[in-house]
């Protein structure tokens, strides 16, 4: 007899036991016995079954990239008919990958990810041959020379997802690494932006008037480094913590 959450992981259904355990709580995992007809849904990881117990997931939009993340790159650029075929892409934050699930399904050539932290970067993107990670890369401390060798000429597509920083310590390095067609996609949160003082209950931002003078900074920083924001929009996925989160684009200032 062994845990569901490990049975998971044994039949590869799930990639770990992490993932398995939010399956089983989210009440996505059935089971049925060898000697039943029966599917009866599991409510609980450390539930012992036989190993030739059969097992089944249900599957939702929220399982079809590795974070969910995915799915709120995925509304901008449904929404606004964006297309990353044949693009080279830099993910700055790229964390668990959601951001470069997204953009590879939606036909990116090839994505390098780099983020400040180590080990986080899902296992299926990890085994993506199109797929470029560096760790342990401040964005603050952009390595110009090494993204630039990897993709020469600059890149098509940058999308970003940062934690814990203000993007405005991020935004002057964006515009050297872009073609000039080229073009920023970043997810804006303001409660990395507008400082602890207006941070309230539970790390939310509750002052909705502080969300238009986020997007105002963030604008005026864009144009301090050369880069025209064209769209800003609400994300219509809120944080995993409740925070409302937005969207920009932004490309290239030409002359």
């Amino acid at each position: 007899m062994d845990r569901l959450d490990q049975l998971l992981v044994n039949q590869k259904l799930c990639d770990s036991r992490n993932r398995a355990q939010r399956m089983i709580k989210q009440g996505k995992v059935r089971f049925r016995l060898s000697d039943s007809h029966e599917w009866s849904t599991a409510s609980k990881p450390s539930l012992k079954l036989p190993s030739d117990v059969q097992l089944s997931l249900e599957l939702s939009d929220e399982d079809r990239f590795v974070s969910r993340a995915g799915l709120k790159l995925e509304g901008i650029l449904s929404g606004q008919g964006i297309s990353l075929a044949g693009h080279s892409v830099l993910d700055i934050g790229c964390s668990t990958g959601g951001f470069s699930d997204c953009a590879l399904q939606y036909g990116a050539d090839r994505v390098v990810g780099i983020d400040v932290g180590h080990g986080q970067l899902h296992p299926t993107l990890l085994n993506n041959p199109k797929m470029v990670l560096r760790e342990g890369v401040n964005a603050r401390n952009m390595p110009f020379d090494e993204l630039l060798a990897i993709v020469p000429g600059g890149f098509d597509t940058i999308v970003m997802d940062v934690s814990f920083i203000s993007q405005t310590l991020i935004l002057p390095n964006i515009q050297p690494l872009l073609k000039p067609s080229g073009q920023l996609i970043s997810l804006v949160k303001p409660q990395f932006e507008v400082g602890k003082a207006h941070i309230g209950k539970g790390g939310i931002v509750r002052d909705t008037g502080l969300f238009t003078k986020v997007a105002a900074q963030i604008q005026e920083c864009c144009a301090q480094h050369l880069l025209t924001v064209r769209h800003y929009e609400e994300s219509q996925i809120q944080g995993s913590d409740g925070n409302r989160e937005f969207l920009l684009i932004a490309t290239p200032k030409t002359n």
